[in-house]
């Protein structure tokens, strides 16, 4: 699988519109991400990115990344600290991620709702909310049968 030239040129006009450079090294580490079902690690990036450019260091990789979150092509997956290709950096928005447990495919949703739901009752205890990290483990329509199998009944 390779990143597809829409996110790429979204990428492009994200980084136009916010008046920023998209470096080589930036779009390639977008790239590295967008090719994965599932989401890299910063490390397993360095490995890649090593590959092709000898001068990479894991600040090289984390500077990236932050710039990437900051233009919100990629998203952090706190639970398993790794990173994951945003489908559509063009819109602004609040998102949650189902992660599988069990082949690590990563999906996004949009449910806007839950996410100012959050916003409001924090900002009605006096907290303002910088990131939201909303993340649901289970096992994709794939896995879920061989997850099922395995799993006994509390009768055994």
């Amino acid at each position: 699988m390779t990143a597809t030239p829409k996110l790429l040129a979204q990428a492009d006009r994200q980084c136009q519109r916010s008046g920023v450079r998209f470096t080589p090294i930036r779009r390639r580490v977008l790239e590295l991400i967008a090719d994965t079902t599932g989401g890299l690690k910063a490390y397993e990036l360095l490995d890649l990115l090593a590959t092709e450019h000898a001068a990479a260091r894991p600040p090289t990789v984390y500077r990236a990344l932050e710039f990437l979150i900051d233009q919100g092509l990629v998203h952090r997956i706190e639970s398993l600290n790794a990173y994951v290709a945003c489908p559509c950096p063009d819109h602004v928005h609040g998102f949650q991620l189902l992660i599988c447990r069990r082949c690590g495919r990563v999906e996004e949703l949009h449910l806007e709702e839950i996410s100012d739901q959050l916003s409001q009752q924090a900002r009605e205890l006096g907290f303002r909310v910088e990131r939201q990290t909303i993340e649901l483990l289970g096992h994709c329509e794939t896995c879920l049968p061989s997850a099922e199998g395995n799993v006994r009944s509390p009768h055994e």
